[in-house]
C-alpha cells in the first residue's frame, strides 16, 4: 500500500511481465565503467537496488516469482544483500518463511551467517538478485549445505551471465525472472 495526499492508503498496482522488464530497465540500466562482483569489468551495469527499493517494482517482481516457487519449499534464503528485499516480498506474498543469509558469519551475539530461522533439513530456495556467475550463490550454497540445509534450486531476478555450468555441477537448478538480452530490448 501507498499513502495517498489526504493520508489514505491505496493498493500498488501490479505489472504485467512485459512492464515489468521495461520498468526495471528504465529504472536501473547505467552505462560507465563498472567492476562487476565476478571482478569482470562492463560498460553497462543494472543498479539492482534501485527496483529493489521501489515498492511497486518489488511488489511486481514478487508476484511474478511465487507461481514458481517449488511446492516443497520450506524457507525463502535471501542472500545479501540484494536477495534480501526479493526474499523478505516473496515472505509476504507467499506466507513461507525466510532467511537471511550473510557472506560470512558474524563474530559477536549468536554468531550465525543465517539468521532467521533454523535451517538444518529445511528444504531452501536461494533468493539472489543478479547472477553474473553465481560465484556467491555457489559459495553461500555450499555454507548453508553445511550446515544441513537442503538446496537445488535458486530464484534470480536478473540473469546477466550465459555460462552457469557450475550451478549444474553443483546440482543447482536456475530460475531467473529475465535475462539481460530481454531487458536489453527496451535499450534505444
Amino acid at each position: 500500500m501507498t499513502l495517498s495526499k489526504n493520508g489514505q492508503t491505496s493498493l500498488l498496482p501490479s505489472l504485467d511481465r512485459s512492464s515489468l522488464c521495461q520498468a526495471i530497465f528504465q529504472t536501473c540500466y547505467r552505462t560507465g565503467n563498472f567492476k562487476l562482483r565476478s571482478g569482470q569489468t562492463s560498460t553497462e551495469y543494472f543498479d539492482k537496488y534501485r527496483f529493489e527499493s521501489q515498492p511497486h517494482l518489488l511488489k511486481s517482481v514478487a508476484e511474478h516469482l511465487a507461481p514458481h516457487i517449488p511446492s516443497d519449499t520450506e524457507a525463502l534464503a535471501g542472500l545479501e544483500m540484494g536477495g534480501i528485499p526479493i526474499a523478505t516480498a516473496l515472505s509476504l506474498a507467499t506466507g513461507i518463511p525466510c532467511v537471511f543469509v550473510r557472506k560470512k558469519a558474524k563474530d559477536y551475539g549468536t554468531e550465525q551467517f543465517a539468521e532467521g530461522l533454523e535451517i538444518k533439513n529445511k528444504k531452501l530456495l536461494i533468493i539472489e538478485d543478479v547472477v553474473t556467475t553465481g560465484g556467491q550463490v555457489l559459495l553461500s550454497t555450499e555454507d548453508l549445505r553445511q550446515s544441513g540445509a537442503l538446496i537445488t534450486n535458486v530464484f534470480c531476478v536478473i540473469q546477466r551471465g550465459k555460462d552457469l555450468s557450475a550451478f549444474q555441477e553443483k546440482g543447482l537448478n536456475l530460475f531467473s525472472l529475465f535475462t539481460m538480452d530481454e531487458l536489453k530490448q527496451f535499450a534505444k
